[in-house]
């Protein structure tokens, strides 16, 4: 049979194997394809005003002989009567005569071959027939499989990890977004992602060379330009993990983390990155709130530095909405939680006068995320100036005034942030 030399293909599969880092079979398989478009680019090039189809060469393959170093394309073709199309049909003189100079088990099928059957046809082209330009499209399109050979290997090597926290370390910036190394803890190489504008933190200061925990946040599919995977900072998620991995009691399952809200990036550039975060036990000798903290503030201190300085509220779940509720608006004082419209998850908020703008928070961050962590809608009202006659009255009256709007969306509850531990 014939071949086209490739001299030093062994080598050549070696080093590409080694260089980016891909298996031995991940790269003959993208030279074959390579090798290919490179036969294609040549056939086209035999008859230039021939129409090619789409699917026009899906018959044929390419058999590398690494220990021979060269290659050979094979067609696979129907035994007709008539031949029309060459590259698809071959008659059966053309079978035996082929057979003739083949191996005994090609002429042993030759033999038994009839019309209608497919046979496998050596036609590789003479060494100087492959031409300059077929061997340039190989090159070209050798660049792209491998490329697209480590996108699919990268994919599969962090699509089971989506949702986890890794290691990642700056290597530089592209428009507003930093290309960050991670490393998927299997032994393999590091790998780009971005770290999108969005999910990064406004207190972070991100330099080349700075190290800093991620979210990964999505594994991309398809045939996208830059990295491929996206990580976060910003993502609640990665405030869960940073508190199980360092508060034992979460780990061993002690403490649970019921919800969590958070805002890393407030519109307000003086508002700041603001957590607030429930847990709970089921121990009746352990204080929740305090295995999160630790002695003396260490544990969430360690938190708060790895997010830069974000506050974070650490409070106690309750099954009671009212006590759950007071609890979430945290530092605030509460005197009184009424739940005005349970079936609406609506509630006001009693407090005195000096603790107003606290529980609100500035630009009522504070209110804000309770909202959120609690799923109820929460008006805070002065003690002193609240009229409960006159507030239920004006309840009363939104209430049948959204009954009798059909267009009115009456939920306006904010949805919590619910996170198992």
């Amino acid at each position: 049979m014939a071949i086209v030399e490739l001299k030093g293909l062994r080598e050549l599969i070696d080093n590409i194997s080694r260089e980016r880092n891909l298996p031995r079979h991940s790269v003959q398989e993208a030279l074959r394809e390579a090798l290919i478009k490179g036969y294609e680019r040549y056939r086209r090039a035999q008859d230039l005003d021939a129409h090619f189809e789409d699917n026009y060469f899906d018959n044929f393959e390419v058999e590398l002989d690494v220990d021979g170093e060269g290659f050979r394309i094979l067609a696979t073709k129907t035994i007709v009567e008539s031949v029309e199309y060459e590259d698809h049909e071959i008659s059966l003189e053309q079978v035996q005569e082929v057979a003739g100079e083949a191996s005994e088990e090609v002429q042993e099928q030759a033999i038994t071959a009839a019309l209608g059957d497919p046979v496998l046809i050596d036609v590789t082209p003479e060494q100087g027939e492959f031409g300059r330009m077929a061997a340039i499209q190989t090159k070209q399109v050798l660049a792209q499989k491998l490329r697209d050979q480590q996108r699919k290997l990268v994919q599969e090597e962090f699509e089971d990890l989506e949702g986890t926290v890794l290691q990642a370390r700056v290597l530089r910036f592209e428009r507003q977004s930093a290309i960050v190394a991670v490393n998927s803890g299997t032994g393999q190489p590091d790998v780009e992602a971005e770290l999108p504008k969005r999910d990064q933190l406004p207190n972070d200061n991100y330099r080349i060379g700075a190290t800093y925990k991620v979210l990964l946040k999505e594994v991309r599919e398809g045939m996208h330009r830059g990295a491929q995977l996206r990580v976060s900072r910003s993502d609640a998620s990665l405030v869960v993990y940073l508190f199980a991995n360092e508060v034992p009691e979460i780990e061993d399952e002690i403490v649970r983390i019921v919800a969590i809200a958070r805002e890393a990036n407030p519109i307000a550039r003086h508002v700041g990155s603001r957590t607030k975060i429930a847990v709970d036990t089921l121990e009746r000798d352990v204080d929740p709130v305090g295995a999160c903290i630790g002695a003396r503030g260490s544990r969430i201190q360690v938190v708060v530095n790895e997010l830069r300085g974000e506050k974070i509220d650490v409070i106690r779940w309750s099954p009671d909405p009212s006590t759950y509720v007071a609890n979430a608006l945290s530092p605030a004082r509460i005197q009184e939680v009424r739940l005005v419209n349970p079936e609406e998850r609506q509630a006001h908020v009693l407090v005195a006068e000096d603790q107003l703008s606290l529980a609100i928070g500035k630009d009522g961050q504070n209110v804000r995320l309770a909202a959120r962590l609690t799923g109820w809608k929460i008006d805070i009202k002065d003690v002193a100036k609240y009229d409960s006659q006159a507030e239920m009255a004006k309840l009363q009256s939104e209430s049948a005034l959204n009954y009798n709007s059909p267009e009115t969306d009456i939920s306006e509850s904010l949805d919590a942030e619910e996170t198992a531990a």
